[in-house]
């Protein structure tokens, strides 16, 4: 029986236009540096190969009221590699689902904003995350229960691709082609980066979109995960796609990043996995991140 849920829809957020999500990326990595070197711990490498996407997702693409954080039409987000909380934070920050105030209390006791995202404290978070390789399969049984209650919003998951050598995520990519769910939206940050060092020499992904393909997925390769114009190009037809009548499939994203993108000895350093920088270095990253702040 579809909608006893429903509800009068409320004024949404305003997307961003193109242009301005550079901006908005380049403070909320400031923002996310700031948790982290105040916390002396956490995960920038991962925060940043990330945040163009949570930026374009939550600035532009997502239907959703950070007013009306339970509107039950909005759009659904899971960021099933947890870790990377510091990015989700800064975005929640600046489009007011997390005060202000907040924000240097990372790590801290009692704090809202713990090492990884937990749904009882935080608006905007759907499903606690961190435990690697539970995502998906959230977002399968999510994008199942919107189509039980009839309501058409999408479901968007990020994964970090060393997380996708977990045996859950291949459970979960099963499922949801068995199942349809054609408006769940999956999300592989592909900056072939895990902790230990490169994904394929600890345990080699090959062509992943190649494998989401082969369990039955609507594949799209997005070739520059920080590109505002490519992202708007593949998630228009991700969604033109999740949207059309004959869709019969869930759509995998499989986007290129770099990890520690935007801090210039953080990029493509495994080391920065999850480590905090030291004054000297955090110095140094917030001036190059105030001179991309600059140009807009």
């Amino acid at each position: 029986m579809a909608s006893s849920l429903a509800s009068p829809t409320p004024a949404l957020h305003q997307p961003l236009t193109l242009a301005q999500l550079p901006a908005f990326s380049a403070q909320a990595r400031l923002d996310a540096l700031a948790m982290i070197y105040n916390a002396q711990s956490g995960h920038p490498g991962t925060s940043f190969s990330c945040q163009d996407l949570l930026t374009y997702l939550w600035a532009r693409r997502m239907r959703h009221n950070a007013a009306h954080p339970e509107w039950v039409g909005r759009d659904r987000f899971i960021l099933s590699k947890g870790h990377g909380a510091p990015a989700l934070y800064a975005t929640l920050i600046a489009l007011g689902y997390i005060p202000q105030a907040e924000k240097l209390t990372l790590r801290k006791a009692h704090s809202n904003l713990q090492g990884h995202p937990a749904s009882k404290y935080i608006s905007g978070v759907d499903v606690s995350t961190g435990s690697l390789g539970q995502g998906l399969s959230c977002g399968v049984g999510m994008a199942l229960g919107l189509r039980l209650d009839g309501i058409k919003a999408n479901v968007y998951v990020v994964m970090g691709d060393g997380e996708c050598q977990e045996g859950n995520i291949w459970e979960a990519a099963m499922s949801a082609p068995h199942h349809k769910v054609t408006r769940l939206i999956g999300i592989v940050d592909r900056n072939c980066l895990q902790i230990d060092g490169s994904t394929e020499s600890i345990k080699a992904l090959g062509d992943m979109g190649d494998k989401f393909r082969a369990f039955g997925w609507h594949v799209l390769n997005l070739e520059d995960g920080h590109d505002f114009a490519q992202m708007e190009a593949v998630f228009d037809e991700a969604e033109r796609y999740a949207n059309s009548p004959d869709a019969d499939k869930p759509t995998m994203i499989v986007a290129k990043t770099v990890k520690g993108k935007d801090v210039s000895f953080m990029e493509n350093q495994a080391g920065w996995h999850g480590k905090a920088p030291n004054a000297e270095q955090y110095a140094q990253a917030v001036a190059e991140l105030e001179a991309l702040l600059a140009k807009g």
